[in-house]
């Protein structure tokens, strides 16, 4: 699956859902995620997996890469750095965020607190 997919993708099915009003916030996570994976974690012929899910009244987005050992962290970056913002914009967005260290690889994953149906 490549970036712009899994967004549109993860907005389909958040509207599908009943949460349109989210669509948006959680495009924006999983292009964030997804975008960290392709550049950290992914290696040659081992791509990425997006998963989305409700679970209760949080909409999840979990983007799993083979990179277990390269760990996210949030950076500080300048007014005129080009990268370093990605995980600033999920903890802004996310109502919670995390990293399951996994066998082989990790999953991040970000919440969206959305109201019951």
């Amino acid at each position: 699956m490549n970036v712009a997919r899994a967004r549109r993708h993860v907005a389909h099915l958040t509207t599908t859902w009943g949460h349109p009003h989210s669509a948006g916030d959680a495009a924006l996570l999983a292009s964030e995620l997804c975008t960290n994976a392709l550049l950290h974690g992914c290696l040659r012929d081992r791509l990425f997996r997006v998963e989305t899910s409700v679970i209760g009244n949080a909409l999840r987005v979990a983007v799993t890469d083979p990179r277990g050992e390269r760990l996210p962290y949030p950076q500080t970056s300048t007014h005129d750095d080009q990268f370093g913002r990605g995980l600033l914009i999920v903890r802004t967005l996310a109502a919670r965020w995390a990293v399951e260290k996994l066998t082989v690889g990790k999953t991040v994953w970000a919440e969206l607190d959305i109201a019951g149906p």
